[in-house]
């Protein structure tokens, strides 16, 4: 070990801040010995509101043993613990993406509040992982994160079933598509263990960011829930957080440029999540680098191939995906197009960390030469319509529609949109909008489009119409031409709020571009008459959130008060 270094957690002897510390903490069973050793934040998420989370005490238990084996003291915190098919129901889903700044802010108050030596996050569901990545980034004290698994899905009726099975059926029961009785069939087998979501969807995605951007123990991404394997992998994070704290390894030493570019890298190797962009861009902006993740991924989609071909983007599991090697097989693959030099956790380059890396089977983690796609399945357009941004979830598979141009048929909510489907005022050949659901006006991206894609798929409509969102798509969304998280958004007077019922909208994959055929004159007038929508669940934590939200370009992190009434400049 190092020779030991000054501790932020210690104060002088007898001194006010020594005394009345070295008094809670002697009558919860420390020692004075104790008081002067390095104190990790052991950051946890327990919950019993989804199996996301219901596993993460036992792994606390595991892991405090461990870093108390170390030589250091375990000090457990909690945060708010949100799943999308838990948390979602309130507000139209908002608390979902609020809860990432929620728990970034959670950790802030805990380990900068009593200045804690480090800390280690057991990373579960969506927004825990960016929400615990955000904090590393901002208080830059010696952090690991720790992937916590994913859960084991089951069958119905002889056939594989999991999460996703039961969100896209469950919609398609809403348009007549399947009988009710078959989802409540598969929600009674789809999951089978603790742990996140079993596809390549925002968890797993997330999880193995972690690891590509060097804030994870290599080889500890994608793993199953509470496995043998994760089991160790969490003994040796509890080992190894209490060197990075005498290292003074810190998350700004290992979260530069080069990271996040293998971050986007991996996230275009495998077809992850589309929410992994903005995610990634919150954490860049949290440790106050300039970086643009947006502008990254789409610089680096041409040259980097979907080597990787998990649920729902291809029809490998995520328990073969580990088996062939997970995300430090993937980057083996890469590594002549990564940043090698880079710093990781490990105390090693990620060139050091990849000598003894192996890709277990080329079927499932392909060499890049011999890909499962060339063109890029997440693709990031541009245009009248999304002159900031706009992403589509494109998959692997040959697509019937690379190019679209229609009428728009426009909705408020996600509701209205669903109504529309079910009395067959959307037809083929229309271009979808739905607005409003953006990080401001949702407010936090909450508005159901995910719900509206799969009714669309239920209604048949699938390939025949395509749609506009200024809201987001969960992970595991990878059907139809949709465009997500338009950006500027609606509720700040984007081109998504101009849009009109009839319009043509043009949307083209091949050449990236997104727009709303009308003159510049039309447009200018039609955002000099527009006026903002009464804010909706305008109270309370979403109220906060939505009053200090930027942009999607710096990640919609917390920043600095808006008005309600801000418009887009023209």
């Amino acid at each position: 070990m190092s020779t030991p270094r000054k501790l932020r957690s210690n104060f002088p002897r007898g001194s006010y801040l020594w005394s009345v510390r070295n008094a809670q903490w002697m009558a919860m069973g420390l020692s004075e010995d104790d008081c002067e050793k390095p104190k990790i934040a052991v950051v946890n998420s327990s919950s019993e509101l989804a199996s996301c989370y219901s596993h993460l005490d036992q792994v606390a238990k595991v892991l405090k043993q461990a870093i108390r084996d170390a030589g250091a003291v375990p000090m457990e915190i909690r945060t708010a613990a949100p799943s999308d098919f838990i948390t979602g129901a309130g507000a139209r889903g908002a608390y979902m993406l609020a809860a990432r700044d929620l728990i970034t802010n959670d950790i802030e108050v805990a380990v900068e509040g009593a200045q804690l030596d480090g800390m280690i996050c057991l990373t579960s569901c969506d927004k825990t992982v960016p929400g615990q990545l955000m904090a590393a980034a901002r208080l830059n004290v010696p952090t690991l994160m720790v992937p916590c698994g994913f859960q084991a899905s089951g069958q119905y009726k002889g056939h594989h079933c999991d999460i996703e099975e039961v969100f896209v059926s469950a919609m398609h029961a809403m348009t007549g598509k399947l009988d009710i009785e078959t989802v409540v069939g598969m929600s009674r087998e789809a999951i089978r263990s603790p742990g996140v979501c079993s596809g390549m969807g925002t968890a797993n995605s997330m999880h193995i960011v972690c690891e590509a951007l060097g804030m994870a123990l290599p080889g500890s991404a994608p793993v199953a829930a509470m496995s043998d394997k994760m089991m160790d992998d969490v003994r040796s994070a509890g080992q190894r957080i209490v060197q990075m704290v005498w290292d003074d390894l810190k998350p700004r030493d290992i979260l530069t440029e080069g990271a996040f570019a293998n971050a986007v890298r991996a996230v275009l190797a495998v077809g992850g999540s589309v929410n992994c962009i903005k995610h990634l861009q919150a954490v860049a902006t949290e440790a106050e680098l300039s970086v643009d993740v947006y502008g990254m991924l789409e610089q680096l989609a041409d040259t980097t191939p979907v080597i990787a071909g998990v649920r729902p983007v291809g029809e490998d599991t995520i328990e073969s995906f580990e088996a062939a090697g997970g995300c430090r097989a993937v980057l083996l693959q890469l590594q002549e197009i990564l940043d090698t030099s880079v710093m990781t956790v490990s105390g090693q380059t990620l060139a050091r960390n990849l000598e003894h890396a192996q890709v277990l089977n080329p079927n499932v983690i392909r060499p890049v030469t011999q890909p499962f796609a060339t063109l890029p399945a997440i693709v990031m357009l541009r245009g009248s319509m999304c002159p900031d941004s706009g992403i589509v979830k494109a998959g692997i598979a040959p697509r019937k529609t690379r190019r679209f141009s229609g009428p728009a048929i426009c909705f408020e909510t996600s509701d209205a949109a669903i109504e529309a489907i079910r009395n067959a005022s959307i037809q083929p050949g229309h271009v979808v909008i739905m607005r409003g659901a953006g990080a401001f006006g949702g407010p936090a991206m909450g508005g159901g489009a995910s719900r509206v894609v799969f009714a669309l798929d239920g209604a048949g409509l699938g390939d025949q119409v395509a749609l506009l969102t200024d809201g987001h798509l969960s992970g595991l969304v990878c059907k139809g031409l949709v465009v997500a998280e338009v950006s500027p958004e609606a509720a700040l007077g984007g081109p998504l709020a101009l849009v009109r019922d009839g319009d043509t909208v043009s949307i083209d994959l091949d050449t990236r571009r997104c727009d709303l055929e009308i003159s510049e004159q039309e447009m200018a007038a039609r955002r000099a008459a527009w006026q903002p929508a009464v804010p909706a669940f305008d109270r309370g934590w979403l109220q906060i959130y939505r009053r200090n939200v930027g942009s999607l370009q710096k990640g919609a992190v917390l920043v600095r008060p808006q008005s309600t009434t801000r418009k887009i400049k023209p």
